[in-house]
């Protein structure tokens, strides 16, 4: 049984493993180049949540093994993937006939980023080797010189000697670096907003820019505060429709919500954003949305973006998921049907923003869907999981 079936069939035995633990369970139990173990872990990784690649990634740092290092390439090349950027798997030993590099990194801008991972900087790197790897991606047409950087993650903090390798090296104004607790931070933070503009910014950090002008960091920090500000404005709208003066706390269940899906759907679903969901094979998206019970109508209420519908349509299998008061009420819309709906619902518009409302009224045990007027309202009873 791979890694991936029994983390489907008994996810507890995991709770408290560690990665050499996990490992010697997949395949040889060695990571080789083109080893069974390693397919199998690379294949487990997309599985698991965001919180177990940051668990692991710790185990790699504070606890070394044999292969500790290998491991660490596999989490960061993953949490490349949760980061949204398609990543092909590097060796993980060079060889005559191979370029040396950990990975690589497609934006969705169309850039390329060069990945090398390195557990610690206590010896000296060798920023020519690293670079002659770009060279040699560039020489095979494989990327290209001006879409192309190079960026090392390194387990520690403490990097200040390796900084000054690169600053004193000719390659500075090629190759940036991170630490892998602050990659990990990026990849929660991208979990917690939902406007792409956001995560497109995000994303650029990671290229090499001048920074004498701080405008594009003072950006992210703003455009993520407005996002909470926003969401909190759909809720003021909602309790100002309602005409009720109950302070509102945002519901937040969505990962019980996405759980008991991925229980009826048999598969796994990877966190992308704080209300988007996808299996790790990418054949299926999700968009969880949470209410509480407004109790004085007797109604549900959910808010409906944009993006959100892009990011269903832009596959053949899509679903929104609406928590009800609780996980214990949950529909699986699929978008297909969604879509045939949405003329039919009030819509929320400003200069900066647009939104559908999707209001569900409780009737005994039926859930029913408002529409505007004339229309009368819908039973969706049918999608409830």
């Amino acid at each position: 049984m791979s890694l991936t079936e029994l983390w489907k069939n008994s996810r507890e035995q995991f709770e408290n493993k560690q990665v050499q633990q996990i490992i010697a369970f997949a395949g040889e139990g060695k990571l080789r180049d083109e080893s069974v173990a390693a397919s199998e872990f690379r294949e487990f990784l997309s599985h698991v949540s965001s919180e177990f690649l940051c668990q692991y990634a710790e185990n790699c740092l504070s606890n070394a093994f044999t292969d500790s290092g290998l491991a660490l390439q596999d989490i960061v090349n993953q949490v490349g993937k949760r980061l949204g950027f398609e990543v092909e798997d590097g060796r993980y030993r060079g060889s005559k006939n191979s370029i040396g590099n950990d990975g690589l990194w497609l934006f969705p801008s169309g850039h390329y980023v060069v990945i090398e991972v390195k557990t610690t900087d206590a010896y000296r790197i060798d920023s020519n080797t690293i670079a002659n790897y770009r060279k040699k991606l560039v020489a095979s047409q494989k990327i290209s010189e001006e879409n192309s950087s190079i960026l090392i993650v390194v387990g520690r903090e403490d990097t200040g000697d390796l900084e000054a390798q690169i600053r004193g090296s000719r390659h500075a104004w090629d190759v940036r670096l991170i630490s892998v607790d602050s990659l990990l931070r990026l990849m929660l933070l991208k979990e917690k907003v939902d406007d792409p503009q956001i995560i497109q910014r995000i994303c650029d950090i990671l290229i090499p820019k001048e920074f004498t002008r701080l405008d594009s960091i003072v950006d992210i920090v703003f455009f993520t505060a407005e996002e909470t500000i926003q969401e909190t404005d759909v809720i003021d709208d909602i309790e100002t429709v309602e005409a009720t003066t109950e302070k509102t706390i945002p519901a937040a269940f969505h990962n019980a919500c996405v759980e008991k899906f991925s229980i009826a759907k048999n598969t796994s679903f990877i966190k992308r954003s704080r209300n988007t969901f996808t299996t790790p094979d990418k054949t299926i998206n999700v968009v969880c949305s949470v209410s509480k019970f407004h109790q004085k109508q007797s109604s549900f209420w959910f808010a409906f973006h944009p993006h959100q519908q892009e990011f269903l349509n832009k596959i053949s299998e899509g679903y929104l998921l609406l928590g009800c008061g609780s996980p214990s009420i949950v529909l699986a819309i699929p978008y297909s049907d969604l879509k045939n709906w949405l003329d039919d619902l009030w819509t929320t518009e400003d200069k900066d923003r647009m939104y559908w409302h999707i209001r569900i009224h409780k009737n005994g045990e039926r859930l029913l869907l408002d529409r505007k007027q004339g229309l009368g309202k819908l039973d969706i009873s049918k999608y409830k999981i």
